[in-house]
């Protein structure tokens, strides 16, 4: 009984809202409407009003003078709890529905209730799989009809410039994009200064100064400053992926997704670092690439003074304050930080190298290790002033400040001098106590990087250095030649 007097209520208060809100919605129509003469009923329920500014038509003269708001600005219906003004008095209504929190419509399949009746209707088809927006010229179905008007766009652009080769679907996108022709940028930003060629846009750039995000999703609580982004996210919920590849089976739910994909089936990469010869299929990736020339490290962590050129890498970094540790391993209890750190853990059990070097067959566990081996084979950057050679050009300039004497990083506590920053920063753990390195098998822990390697040998028991006078292997270089752990200690 309590179940069925509940959704009666719901039932009702469901009703009175639609009702409030058409009664005044036809109170407005009849306050512009003009009175029918009795002779005319016929011809005026036929007849359409236009508007004058776009290709718009209206059964009434009443809202063809609500559309016409939407050109000049008027605004009649001001919130008295944020001063956001509206055009109509029911949008006003429903905008007050997010001071209050109320939400009266609620769905009979789940829990989530909703502030408008279309969006639990748009909710409800997460559940039915319904897709009643059927395109007349292909056989695409959509389960919102603002995404079956944006398809369908696609199929036709009548309205051409005159002034370039573009075309476009709608008579409103072709006006706006004479105003690139002409630089006229009329709307501005009472705030900063910035200026528009679109109310749109000044619109949505307001949000950047008061943070409003109006469009919130009905399934979860995120919320969004554009309306774009939202329909977007949504999709991730319905699983819709409108945009499919057509050279495999592959779909996204997003454009940019879809662009991403491609450049795999072509392999190109358009965008090329103008300091050096790398290229990339993404902008972004270029930019990013940026921050290793300029050193720009934008991302800094709030709970020390580190630095990322990435977001991903400041992430990464947090959680050594945090101690979150999400990746677990499914074979034993130890829990790590990263996720790479996971994926060279669990090679401990299997055993498994990966890495072979394809000069001499020597296969490593971690590619870091790979990559040092490597060198051993080349050495491409030779010393002007001696006979030494490196294998990157980086150890080739730290290597001559040994010929200059300069010393140009100094600690801050003792004075002491380096010619290198990686020397410093070294030495500066001795003052804090510092040992970011540590190992994901035992958790002890470094102060620096080279003793964590060495001490994870013990784990997978691999000893690189062998005694060039017997077939002992140790695990430290050291011990392979000249310590009392040499066999051969003391002889002559």
């Amino acid at each position: 009984m309590m179940n069925r007097s509940s959704e009666a209520d719901d039932t009702h208060c469901s009703m009175a809202v639609n009702a409030d809100i058409d009664m005044m919605v036809e109170e407005e129509i009849e306050v512009h409407e003009e009175p029918l003469l009795s002779q005319d009923v016929e011809v005026s329920v036929k007849q359409e009003w236009e508007c004058n500014q776009f290709d718009k038509s209206f059964p009434s003269n009443g809202i063809l003078i609500i559309h016409q708001r939407t050109h000049s600005g008027e605004i009649s219906y001001q919130c008295k709890q944020c001063n956001i003004a509206f055009s109509r008095k029911d949008h006003l209504i429903l905008h007050q529905m997010t001071h209050s929190g109320e939400k009266p419509y609620k769905g009979n399949q789940c829990d989530k209730a909703f502030s408008q009746k279309s969006i639990l209707i748009n909710h409800q088809r997460t559940h039915t799989g319904e897709k009643p927006y059927e395109c007349n010229q292909c056989d695409n179905a959509f389960s919102l009809k603002g995404d079956l008007v944006k398809h369908q766009r696609t199929h036709t652009k009548p309205y051409e410039c005159n002034q370039c080769d573009k075309a476009f679907s709608r008579k409103g996108d072709l006006i706006r994009h004479q105003l690139t022709h002409t630089g006229e940028k009329p709307y501005e930003c009472n705030q900063c200064g910035k200026a528009f060629l679109l109310k749109g846009g000044l619109i949505i750039h307001q949000r950047t100064h008061t943070g409003e995000k109006p469009y919130e999703c009905n399934q979860c609580d995120k919320a969004f400053s554009l309306k774009g982004d939202l329909i977007k996210h949504q999709r991730t919920h319905i699983g819709e992926k409108l945009y499919q590849c057509n050279k495999c089976e592959k779909a996204f739910s997003q454009n940019s997704n879809l662009t991403r994909h491609q450049t795999t089936h072509t392999g190109e990469k358009p965008y090329q670092c103008n300091q050096c010869d790398n290229t990339f299929s993404l902008k972004g990736h270029l930019i990013r690439h940026h921050l290793i020339h300029t050193g720009e490290k934008p991302y800094e962590c709030n709970q020390c003074d580190k630095a990322f050129s990435q977001k991903g890498d400041l992430l990464k970094h947090h959680r050594t304050h945090n101690g979150e540790k999400l990746y677990q391993c499914n074979k034993c209890d130890k829990a790590l930080s990263l996720k790479g750190d996971l994926v060279t853990h669990q090679w401990t059990h299997t055993g498994e190298k990966l890495y072979e070097c394809n000069q001499c067959n020597t296969a490593f566990s971690l590619k870091s290790d790979l990559i040092k081996h490597q060198r051993t084979h080349t050495k491409p950057y030779e010393c002007n002033q001696c006979d030494k050679a490196f294998s990157s050009k980086g150890d080739l300039i730290r290597h001559q400040l040994t010929h200059t004497g300069e010393k140009p990083y100094e600690c801050n506590q003792c004075g002491k001098a380096f010619s290198q920053n990686g020397g410093l920063i070294k030495h500066q753990r001795t003052h804090t106590g510092d040992k970011p390195y540590e190992c994901n098998q035992c958790n002890k822990a470094f102060s620096q990087k080279s003793n964590l390697i060495i001490h994870q040998r013990i784990h997978t028991g691999e000893k690189t250095y062998e005694c060039n006078q017997c077939d002992k292997a140790f695990f430290k270089e050291e011990e392979s030649y000249n310590s009392p752990a040499n066999p051969h200690w003391g002889e002559t």
